[in-house]
């Protein structure tokens, strides 16, 4: 089955058919496998190539989650490690923006999309399929479907690390991966929770943290982004959102504060003309925060 008028989005509805589709036994399953598919549960199958993943979720829209995921895969990248970011919002992605890409990803001779690449870092998203105006109008299975073939045919090439940059909300999409990649030898390292300190932000990132927990997904930390807005005329900082929401929840929860990034007009920019801060101002004392991030998860997960 194709859809009309889509392009590479045929191509990934055609080649999910074309194999036998997650949730549907076929002939010499294993029982505890056919037993897993029949309930609906997601398949666990490791993704190819890729050494570490990590999770970055917010659980609330519009708190700068994809700028920071990004930003810390091309940190990861800049600091010798061959990396890669999977753009898993189905419907609102953001990577190809970020990343400054666009075009549908050509097929490897597996049979698997090849990764668009910018700035030395390899990127997947649903994005690539569809056009930036055409809307991706689907029902849950057929999402799932979806987000199941960019976890798993993909060619990564070997990666020290994958950032999945996870859609808002404590859904089906976060649900699937925290079930599927988490149990997948381990491959999971971690969640990383992204908030600013204003309480209503808060109140769906502390959901966020209870979903975890409740999959056993390890919390490597959380991040408070737009601590404080910084004036790009007089470098004055005013905590417009509030103050130190992010350090009060991280206390609460024993989780640790992974960094504090301020408000300022050149994150957004450099989003927005798809150069992130971390490539367009590496010197710079933002781009910096980003690099000590990186640093820190790295050790904390050994990479």
């Amino acid at each position: 089955m194709g859809i009309q008028g889509t392009g590479g989005l045929s191509l990934v509805v055609e080649a999910i058919e074309a194999r036998n589709q997650p949730g549907l036994p076929k002939s010499g399953t294993p029982p505890a496998l056919q037993a897993r598919m029949q309930r609906g549960l997601p398949e666990k199958r490791p993704i190819r190539d890729v050494r570490k993943v990590i999770a970055v979720s917010s659980a609330k829209g519009g708190v700068g989650k994809s700028t920071i995921a990004v930003n810390l895969a091309l940190a990861f990248a800049r600091r010798g490690m061959r990396s890669g970011i999977l753009d898993t919002d189905i419907f609102g992605p953001s990577i190809p923006t970020l990343l400054n890409l666009s075009g549908e990803p050509r097929l490897s001779s597996n049979n698997r999309l090849i990764p668009l690449t910018n700035y030395g870092l390899k990127s997947m998203s649903m994005g690539y399929l569809v056009g930036d105006s055409a809307p991706v109008v689907w029902r849950g299975l057929m999402v799932m479907k979806a987000l199941q073939q960019l976890l798993h045919d993909v060619e990564w090439g070997g990666l020290d690390v994958l950032v999945l940059d996870l859609p808002p909300g404590t859904g089906d999409t976060q649900l699937t991966l925290t079930q599927q990649v988490v149990i997948d030898a381990d491959v999971l390292e971690g969640a990383i929770v992204v908030s600013t300190p204003q309480d209503i932000a808060l109140k769906d990132a502390v959901k966020g943290i209870n979903m975890f927990r409740k999959t056993s997904t390890p919390i490597l930390g959380m991040i408070q982004n737009m601590s404080t807005f910084i004036c790009p005329h007089c470098e004055t900082e005013t905590p417009i959102f509030g103050t130190s929401g992010v350090e009060r929840e991280c206390a609460a929860h024993e989780i640790e504060l992974l960094g504090d990034i301020p408000l300022h007009r050149s994150i957004c920019d450099d989003a927005d003309r798809g150069m992130p801060t971390v490539i367009a101002e590496p010197e710079s004392e933002r781009a910096k925060i980003f690099s000590r991030m990186a640093e820190r998860i790295g050790n904390m997960i050994d990479l």
